[in-house]
């Protein structure tokens, strides 16, 4: 297991400014609005949210209840069922992004070099719901169950490895756990290991924590709306901002080397060209948060000017001092209104480790088809948030995109994504 953050990448001492950016072959995707990638794809940009009553557990003595799950997810349609009694929930619905996320890229990892290939993922909340079942089992039928602690490690590492053994991965392996922050975390890590001498990586993330457990512990943030009306209770930067709504899925990418992918005469969806991370002030200690330094050396890592990012994906907490704190770094960035700002999640909710790299997919997309998402269900811009917000579909050409997160705790990240030459 991995779990890593440098204050950015550039301290990375595989990172050089003549390393080329490495590009996105694949993308295999499980949302609330969408399961697979063209059919969530779809949904985004006309805009067809995820967010419903919770139903994966009874969810009405709770304050919130609301929720984005993955639909018309059958195990046995994406799932061999010798893998079924191995895993859980979340970790299934990593495995099915992961394999159409190769199948999309046209690897024949048969044909790779023994360890050329690894596997990068994060994870945070989705141990939950594997801690909740291993509880059960000890409450209800007694007998050696693992403890509470042992199930998030695992979970944490099979998430990852299962992906490793399925498709035959050797290569580098290792989990990120920086909550919302960390699917892009995971990405950067997978660069790094390109730089090293491997030819591609399997990276992103799934979470989520639908389960009495897990819902239980989103409670104690106090960021859930609970507001009943899918269309009302996660309006991020709106002046109506009641909190945010969890969400389960997300997104798995491959980010292959470009000369490995030229060679192969692979298509690409873009290149990963830059990316730093930062933490906040500790609680107390006075100093502005990180995540406008993020977006700044991101952008520097990457050689590209505010001016020329054509859409900036927010983190979109829904929570307003939060939302307000976001705006601002938007705003020092790029001006007043200076650039396009969109939260597709408000279509899924906060997917915690797999929330950025949905991001990452839907920016990817964007750059292939000239359109910027929509941030539905926002209304009036919130106090202090001065932004360009895309709240219909936009059609324009794309070409330059940066992806913002925030994991709770104080972790900042960025990543810019660029068509590929």
């Amino acid at each position: 297991m991995t779990a890593q953050l440098k204050e950015h990448d550039r301290q990375d001492p595989t990172d050089t400014a003549r390393a080329e950016a490495p590009v996105f072959t694949g993308i295999g995707v499980t949302a609330p609005n969408g399961l697979g990638t063209e059919a969530w794809w779809r949904a985004t940009v006309a805009g067809e949210s995820g967010i419903r009553p919770v139903s994966r557990f009874d969810a009405s003595g709770y304050p919130a209840t609301l929720a984005g799950e993955v639909p018309g997810f059958e195990v046995k349609e994406h799932i061999p069922s010798r893998l079924v009694p191995q895993t859980d929930h979340m970790t299934r619905l990593a495995l099915t992004a992961a394999a159409e996320a190769i199948q999309d890229a046209g690897l024949d990892l048969e044909q790779l070099p023994e360890y050329a290939a690894g596997v990068v993922t994060a994870a945070s909340a989705g141990g939950f719901e594997f801690g909740q079942r291993e509880l059960e089992a000890l409450w209800g039928k007694g007998g050696q169950h693992v403890s509470a602690y042992q199930s998030f490690a695992w979970f944490y590492a099979v998430n990852s490895g299962q992906i490793s053994i399925r498709h035959g991965l050797r290569g580098p392996s290792g989990v990120l756990v920086t909550e919302q922050a960390g699917g892009l975390d995971a990405v950067a890590q997978a660069r790094r290991q390109l730089r090293k001498g491997s030819q591609v990586m399997v990276t992103g993330g799934v979470d989520g924590s639908i389960c009495p457990w897990g819902w239980t512990a989103h409670l104690t943030s106090g960021r859930l709306s609970t507001r009943d009306d899918p269309a009302r209770a996660y309006l991020p930067f709106d002046a109506d901002a009641d909190g945010q709504v969890p969400g389960e899925g997300g997104a798995i990418l491959v980010l292959e080397d470009a000369g490995t992918a030229r060679a192969r005469g692979a298509r690409t969806y873009g290149a990963l060209a830059g990316y730093a991370a930062t933490f906040d002030p500790a609680p107390g200690v006075p100093g502005e948060p990180g995540l406008r330094r993020a977006a700044e050396m991101a952008l520097e890592q990457a050689g590209v000017t505010p001016a020329e990012v054509d859409v900036v994906f927010a983190d979109g907490s829904g929570v307003p001092d939060q939302d307000r704190l976001e705006a601002e770094a938007i705003t020092k960035v790029f001006g007043p209104g200076g650039v396009a700002v969109t939260v597709p999640k408000t279509m899924t909710g906060r997917l915690a480790a797999g929330g950025a790299p949905l991001d990452l997919a839907a920016a990817l997309l964007s750059v292939r088809d000239g359109v910027i998402p929509p941030t539905v269900n926002a209304g009036r811009l919130a106090d202090g948030c001065d932004l360009d917000l895309v709240t219909e579909a936009r059609r324009l050409p794309v070409r330059t995109a940066l992806v913002l997160a925030r994991g709770y705790g104080g972790f900042n990240a960025a990543a810019v994504v660029t068509a590929a030459a």
